[in-house]
């Protein structure tokens, strides 16, 4: 899978695992799949064009007369050179350094970014799968630094699916804090016992496992069928949308869930004991 020449490695370089170096490939594990649409012009239906314009003189700007800087005041640039951000890299632009090894579930889910592929080199491959087999066994994963283009980030190794993966990290201090929001728990918050009973019944009755075939992008399909549709020259049948069941008592509504989320339950547990007119389960 990882040698498809649709995977195209996005940074190279080695995991440093205590004296031991792992040479590696990174490669992106997601990719997003949304409806992207472009501006036109609705007069002609020609594309937009977005240009790179100097605010002060108003003329078009080529790649090769850009630079890069940070404004450290209104209007006031510090201007950067490749070489001094290169020089300025730390040594894990070329090593993804392991520091610790902690469990999973040490690690609040806020702090996750972004999934990548690690693929070893032909001389990798026997401390890759030592280090892979150790985190199986250990039911541990590493924590450690990585560069990745021009940010160094907090990332976390893994076994997955015969390989590692490494999930990029937010910073401590990326994370915002809750403080400034307006939580019920700040101020008098009365549950009852029944209200509390019914919302447990709730959660009960809709746990289940994790199937993520189950879902499905339902906005990009139809975006998808209204795009092909149109290509055909088809006009689109409005559907009318239904009206939401307006229920304002908490109990009341809490009723009527655990009572819909119930008979689906119920529902779904009965097509598997159907039998035949023999009265003989159906065989799969």
């Amino acid at each position: 899978m990882l040698r498809s020449a649709r995977m195209r490695p996005i940074w190279k370089g080695a995991i440093s695992f205590g004296l031991v170096t792992i040479p590696v490939k990174l490669y992106a594990a997601t990719e997003e799949k949304d409806i992207r649409f472009h501006l036109l012009h609705k007069e002609d239906g020609g594309r937009i064009e977005m240009k790179r314009v100097c605010s002060l003189d108003g003329k078009e700007v080529a790649w090769d007369d850009l630079v890069r800087g940070f404004e450290v005041a209104k209007g006031e640039y510090v201007v950067l050179t490749p070489e001094e951000i290169e020089e300025a890299k730390p040594d894990s632009a070329t090593t993804i350094d392991i520091g610790d090894f902690v469990e999973l579930t040490e690690i609040d889910p806020i702090y996750f970014e972004k999934t990548y592929y690690l693929e070893p080199t032909e001389v990798g491959a026997k401390p890759y799968s030592l280090l892979r087999r150790a985190l199986e066994e250990t039911e541990r994963i590493a924590v450690a630094r990585v560069v990745i283009r021009t940010k160094e980030r907090l990332a976390t190794l893994r076994p997955y699916d015969g390989t590692l993966a490494l999930e990029t990290m937010f910073w401590p201090d990326e994370i915002r804090s809750t403080g400034a929001l307006d939580l019920p728990e700040g101020r008098e918050t009365k549950l009852s016992a029944k209200e509390m009973q019914m919302a447990r019944s709730l959660v009960d009755n809709l746990s289940g496992k994790f199937e993520p075939a189950a879902y499905r992008d339902e906005y990009r399909i139809a975006l998808e069928q209204l795009i092909e549709q149109k290509q055909k020259g088809e006009e689109r049948v409005a559907r009318r949308r239904k009206a939401e069941p307006s229920v304002t008592d908490l109990m009341d509504a809490l009723r009527q869930s655990v009572e819909a989320s119930r008979a689906r339950k119920d529902s779904a547990g009965a097509a598997p004991r159907k039998a035949s007119k023999s009265g003989k389960r159906k065989a799969a």
